[in-house]
């Protein structure tokens, strides 16, 4: 799970976001400090508020100081180092709102950032000794909760830890990573993880080295447990097997972070795993649920040890079961999987009706607490959140899709989930009837036909899951749903959904789409405006110059950060050249080439695939020789580069965004402007290298290898985007031995159920690559069915759930202007992406 996306969950119901801007009111920490002393320099970005004294020039890197708070003290703390800081003159930020302390601090939120209010940035050791002894005696007593890439100084909330003060931004494995320095200049990693690390060249200042001593020895000796492994890690703390000295029994143990893991009521994993070892005594003998050994404190964090629990979480075992996924089924097999489906429903409610006998009240039922061993027996796990009916609590903290909603009370909070759980067996997209409540009768009828159910069953999933305090308004069904929908019609109500969405005010985006536009940027091909222009443009849905002239406005007063195609300045220059800005368009190719040299990712998403593909767009529209010559030069460093690539390791990269199949794409490309038939053949090595990460997967399709056990189908990563662009191969040389490989990796694109409806990593990137490759006409159309699946009435149009299902996108990667894009590949033959050849529709 990307635990990014907790966090940006929390400012808008519909779409990912920061939080505002624009928060006023007792919220934002502003109203509790006093002006800012002459010569002194304020500016807010993204979650952070910088604050420099004009003249104060700072290192590129340094040892900083994080200072920590919890949500209740976080003002006090704030107004006492701003203080001090601002009297002393040295540069810091700080979280702008309660509302961020919250957020940073909740579960899911990443562990390497929990706990920091403020960042200070001392300008040599001299000024971080006297920061840190003079600063911890005025927050003294102060609590926070232990940031873990940090050192603690003392025993207070302050930490360190050696990184960048300025932003610079390194390429590893085909992401932009932080980055620092290193001895010889030359750019590494600026390592960001929740344990405290020091470059090898640095050393510890003297001062600090009895508080690195006490860290290396907290908790270790008398620790009465011996670790073997880690099985799952949240901001609250760790969940570990490991086996008892004293007699070698095996547990699991569960840890707690004093002040982390927060829910909204500002309870912390601490309190949590209290009420926990209570509620698992109170349930001892309950067949299904884990038995409670002992709780200790160990270091600064709390333990529990329980009986290891049989099995795999519900999620994984629908993985591998779940009939829907492959891409041939038969009606035997979707009878057997039902029959087991509903024994396993029955043991969750005999479980759940035991713990009901008990007086308690479970109150977080979803996938990742039901285990299910072998032979199908199923127990219960984590009973953080339970308690005793007759306290009568609210849930504060859920899975998406299974927590209840404000009027259910008591034993209602289980039965809600319950009903969940009956319909996530069937159709695994709760998340989308969180999101958009109208869409539960379809799912329902889905399963209610697909799956010859009951008619009692189907009606207690509508009757547990139905709201009965504002009960869910709007069109229960969309233009995509029932048989043989009107496409064209389809395409226009995307439009307007992705048009109403428009934020032309703001300045760090138009569109909202995937979190990952915060990071690039809100103008770019993937995640941006450029991408959503683009296919709005593509799809015959027109151009809107008041758009245009932001992601002019844009690229203008905040220039890419990367010159890759999808992430940055390429893929916007790609429109903007396009749209007939050629001017700016060419500025901003010429501004970014002496980056070229500093980059090594292959990638068509971020690296120099993408960029060779859109120079030889530009000499195509130009007829300049220079910028051939450019990508024939980008196209030798690729060669070079795929001569001394490392074998496929555990992690997928194959495919066409971050793959070895975009090299592929530019090297064709390469051979068709140059005619050297040498291109072709490193074409052919590159597929070769992709197509070494596939496997046959469980449905006897060829897909992408992620891991020992999951297999990956789609574009950005998967073997779809392995085969859009073997496809191409096809159509300039149909004999390569190689495209004999096509039809097998076609097949692992026609499953009926796909998670997301994205188009790089879900459904219309699938549909997309069966329209390309000629696919079997009923995979296509079940695809466009199966976007009703997804399809969520916005305004007047049409809206799509991006990545997670938690919030709806409009950006291309990962939302509408996707699902836009693949359609139109359906409807009018246009290309999904650039660079790829229109595909042949029948009847054209």
């Amino acid at each position: 799970m990307d635990l990014r996306y907790e966090a940006y969950c929390f400012a808008d119901r519909l779409f990912y976001d920061v939080q505002s801007q624009d928060e006023t009111g007792r919220d934002d920490f502003s109203h509790l400090l006093p002006p800012l002393p002459e010569g002194w320099t304020q500016a807010d970005r993204n979650i952070w508020r910088h604050l420099h004294p004009n003249g104060v020039v700072l290192p590129k890197q340094g040892w900083k100081i994080h200072v920590s708070a919890t949500v209740l003290n976080a003002g006090e703390v704030l107004r006492a180092a701003h203080a001090y800081l601002t009297e002393r003159r040295i540069p810091f930020k700080y979280l702008r709102t309660h509302s961020i302390v919250l957020a940073r601090n909740s579960k899911y939120a990443p562990r390497e950032g929990s706990g920091k209010l403020i960042t200070i940035y001392p300008a040599d050791e001299t000024e971080l000794e006297r920061t840190l002894t003079e600063l911890s005696e005025i927050l003294r007593g102060q609590a926070g909760a232990y940031i873990l890439s940090d050192l603690r100084y003392g025993t207070g909330p302050l930490f360190v830890r050696y990184g960048g003060f300025v932003e610079q931004w390194l390429e590893m494995d085909g992401k932009r990573v932080l980055a620092i320095e290193g001895p010889d200049g030359a750019l590494v990693p600026d390592q960001r993880k929740p344990v405290f690390w020091v470059p090898d060249w640095v050393k510890v200042p003297a001062f600090l080295e009895e508080h690195l001593a006490a860290r290396r020895a907290g908790g270790q000796d008398g620790f009465p447990y011996r670790v073997l492994r880690s099985l799952h890690f949240s901001n609250g703390g760790g969940v570990y097997q490991a086996t008892r000295k004293s007699d070698d029994r095996q547990v699991v143990l569960k840890e707690a972070r004093p002040h982390a893991g927060l829910d909204r009521e500002n309870v912390d994993a601490v309190a949590r795993l209290h009420r926990e070892h209570d509620i698992l005594t109170r349930l001892a003998g309950v067949h299904g649920v884990p038995e409670v050994f002992e709780r200790f404190t160990a270091w600064e964090h709390e333990f529990m040890a329980m009986s290891e629990v049989p099995g795999r979480p519900l999620g994984q075992w629908l993985g591998v079961n779940y009939p829907l996924t492959h891409h041939e089924v038969t009606d035997e097999a979707v009878t057997a999987y039902t029959e087991r489906a509903l024994k396993l429903v029955a043991e969750v409610e005999r479980i759940v009706d035991e713990v009901h006998g008990r007086g308690v009240v479970f109150c977080d039922l979803h996938p990742l607490n039901v285990l299910v061993d072998d032979d199908d027996r199923v127990s219960l796990i984590d009973f953080e959140l339970a308690f005793p009916v007759e306290e009568d609590r609210k849930p504060t903290l859920g899975s998406p899709g299974f927590q209840a909603p404000p009027d259910r009370s008591g034993f209602e909070i289980d039965e809600h989930a319950l009903a969940a759980l009956r319909l996530y067996l069937f159709l695994p997209l709760n998340a989308v009837i969180e999101l958009a409540p109208v869409k539960l009768r379809s799912h329902v009828d889905f399963i209610r036909r697909r799956f010859d159910l009951p008619d009692e069953y189907c009606a207690g999933i509508l009757d547990g899951l139905a709201r009965r305090v504002d009960p869910p308004t709007g069109p229960a069904t969309t233009s995509l749903d029932g048989p043989g929908p009107d496409l064209p019609v389809v395409l226009k109500m995307i439009a307007a959904g992705v048009l109403a969405s428009a934020t032309p005010h703001r300045t760090d985006r138009l569109f909202p789409g995937d979190v990952e536009q915060f990071e690039t940027g809100g103008a770019t091909f993937g995640h941006g405006a450029a991408g959503v222009l683009h296919a709005l443009d593509t799809a015959g849905q027109g151009r809107f110059p008041d758009h245009e002239r932001w992601l002019l406005d844009s690229v203008r007063r905040d220039p890419p950060k990367e010159p890759g195609f999808f992430t940055g300045a390429h893929g916007v220059a790609h429109v903007l050249e396009n749209f007939g800005h050629r001017d700016l368009a060419g500025e901003i190719v010429g501004s970014y080439a002496a980056m070229l040299p500093d980059t090594e990712d292959h990638s068509l998403g971020a690296g120099l695939a993408g960029i060779g593909l859109n120079l030889l767009h530009f000499a195509s529209t130009r007829g300049e020789e220079t910028y051939l010559a450019r990508a024939v030069e980008l196209g030798e460093r690729l060669d070079a580069a795929l001569a001394d690539v490392e074998p496929p390791g555990d992690k997928a990269r194959a495919g066409l965004e971050h793959g070895w199949s975009g090299p592929a794409l530019l090297f064709l490309r390469l051979f068709e402007h140059t005619g050297d038939r040498r291109w072709l053949e490193s074409g052919v090595t590159a597929l070769e290298r992709d197509l070494a990460e596939t496997m046959i997967a469980l449905d006897g399709s060829t897909q992408v290898r992620d891991g020992n056990f999951r297999t990956l189908p789609y574009i950005g990563i998967g073997s779809a985007g392995i085969a859009l662009v073997l496809n191409e191969f096809r159509l300039v040389d149909p004999d390569l031995p190689v495209v004999g490989r096509l039809p097998e990796l076609v097949s692992g694109t026609t499953g009926e159920f796909v998670v997301q409806p994205a188009l790089m990593l879900g459904r219309s990137g699938l549909l997309a690559t069966l329209v390309h490759t000629g696919g079997p006409r009923h995979a296509i159309d079940r695809h466009v069915a199966g976007l009703a699946w997804h399809a969520v009435p916005y305004q007047d149009g049409l809206a799509f759930p991006g990545i997670q299902l938690r919030r709806l996108s409009m950006d291309l990667n990962t939302g509408g202007a996707g699902v836009l894009a693949a359609l139109s590949t359906l409807v009018n033959g246009t290309p999904v992406l650039p660079f790829l050849t229109a595909p042949a529709l029948p009847g054209r």
